[in-house]
């Protein structure tokens, strides 16, 4: 049998700057949607949390407010654009599962409107301005890829960038892109010292995914500053797409709101699977003490 390569097709990247108002933010983020559709875009994903500023600079129990169900408002919103549309869209939702339970969540929407199902952040952080673990509990649906009418899918979030297991993971799944949307930004009393190497770091610990495992990447952050000028961060945007040899495709700004439109040609996957095939030569046999949490 012949093998079949998937066809060709195009991410969209939504990189904006958030205000309090929720319902402004959802609004404003539907307007971008719609922005990436006409410029070709088949798979649209938004940037991490993207209906509220990022809350997590605090613990503030009164800040659970912003969570929803899903389904819900969001999703209510985002179907029927999706369907209207024609496109699949991946969005990063505060979700309340139960009261008192609260994930950090991305859902994909088929471009029928369809709700496919979600993936919940498996990694949380808990560091100054990133005060994660408060509101989140781990996911619990392990890592999933989605089939969407445009190609296979997987979707991690944020701090789960920087671990290979989950990467590895998704690629295995089967997918051919994996979306990063992401709220990452520099502590204003750090950026001078560390802000370079600190961008740098999160663009190539993904580019090394890309490259691991012979799959395209696309992460999605913010831009602007959120809190006081302190006590606050300033977002780095720089959203982009990586493919399956480590080349940057199209990258964003810094500093400003874009829509990025990237096509995607899996055909390069098989090229590069072929001639670096790192997942004919992993030695499965031999990764099990990897479940340890340390080795002594």
């Amino acid at each position: 049998m012949v093998q079949v390569i998937p066809e060709k097709f195009k991410v969209g990247l939504i990189q904006t700057s958030c205000a309090i108002d929720a319902a402004a933010n959802l609004e404003r983020t539907c307007e971008k949607i719609r922005e990436a559709a006409r410029q070709g875009a088949q798979v649209i994903c938004t940037e991490e949390l993207f209906r509220s500023q990022y809350f997590c600079r605090e613990e503030d129990a009164r800040l659970f407010d912003l969570a929803e169900t899903i389904p819900g408002p969001s999703t209510e919103r985002l179907q029927p654009l999706a369907a209207e549309l024609g496109v699949v869209i991946v969005a990063s939702l505060f979700e309340k599962r139960a009261t008192g339970l609260y994930h950090n969540t991305a859902v994909v929407i088929d471009a029928d409107g369809t709700l496919l199902g979600r993936y919940r952040k498996m990694h949380i952080p808990d560091d100054p301005l990133f005060f994660e673990k408060f509101y989140f509990t781990p996911g619990d649906l392990g890592f999933k890829a989605f089939d969407t009418k445009f190609g296979r899918i997987a979707t991690l979030v944020c701090w789960d960038q920087w671990y290979p297991e989950a990467a590895r993971l998704a690629a295995l799944s089967g997918a051919n892109v994996i979306f990063y949307p992401t709220a990452i930004g520099w502590h204003p009393a750090e950026k001078a010292q560390y802000g370079e190497a600190q961008h740098d770091a999160w663009r190539t610990m993904q580019r090394s995914h890309a490259i691991a495992n012979g799959i395209f990447v696309a992460a999605v952050n913010r831009v602007g500053f959120e809190g006081p000028p302190d006590r606050g961060l300033e977002f780095w945007g720089a959203s982009f797409v990586s493919d399956p040899f480590g080349r940057i495709l199209a990258e964003a700004s810094h500093d400003r709101e874009e829509v990025l439109v990237v096509e995607c040609d899996p055909a390069v996957m098989e090229d590069v699977r072929r001639n670096w095939p790192f997942l004919r030569d992993r030695r499965i046999d031999a990764y099990g003490p990897i479940l340890n949490r340390f080795l002594t």
